[in-house]
């Protein structure tokens, strides 16, 4: 599989996953605050570079991927560097048909504990100002209401491409890893 097929191999995997996100919102009324993009802010999120070749590929098709590289480059910021908080509108993803899977997955998933069990993983905010909605969701998932997992939707991606997978970095980092990538495939392509 050559990388183009591995970013179409993404966004398929991507595409299924927001049904099913999509479903879960459906059937359980949860979803994230208009406007929040608290999450966002956490300076702690990772993602692999696979997840993001999408985007630097996409990037890369509009002439915009060295502009982005530098941009990332001279950013002292550890929060993401697709985040813009100016900008208008339901959240503050500036790429979000592009966003990394722990973007998808948030709020919306579920982890496997080890007893085997499916757990919710989801925010504060969600939790408490749809408390009823959030508490009816736990039940219906104890009783096998279908969710997105985690783990299931990470090892997709790990089927895709080990090595671009095999190592989680700071969100800005796994998007600027990923734009070489790009880059480095495309130079010796042209």
């Amino acid at each position: 599989m050559d990388l183009l097929e591995k970013i179409k191999a993404v966004e398929d995997v991507f595409r299924g996953l927001d049904q099913e996100i999509g479903s879960f919102q459906g059937w359980s009324g949860l979803g994230c605050k208009f406007g929040c993009g608290k999450c966002c802010f956490k300076p702690d999120i990772e993602a692999t570079i696979l997840e993001f070749l999408p985007f630097a590929q996409h990037l890369h098709e509009h002439g915009q991927a060295f502009e982005w590289l530098e941009k990332i480059k001279n950013s002292d910021s550890s929060i993401c560097t697709i985040l813009n908080p100016l900008q208008g509108g339901v959240g503050m993803c500036s790429q979000y048909e592009y966003r990394g899977l722990i973007c998808r997955l948030f709020g919306f998933s579920a982890r496997t504990n080890k007893y085997g069990k499916k757990e919710l993983v989801t925010c504060q905010i969600i939790k408490e100002e749809n408390a009823e909605n959030f508490a009816v969701a736990v039940e219906k998932i104890e009783h096998g209401s279908a969710v997105p997992v985690m783990n299931q939707h990470y090892m997709r991606l790990h089927g895709i491409d080990f090595e671009l997978t095999r190592e989680f970095f700071p969100i800005s980092e796994a998007i600027k890893r990923a734009i070489e990538v790009i880059l480095h495939y495309h130079a010796y392509r042209s």
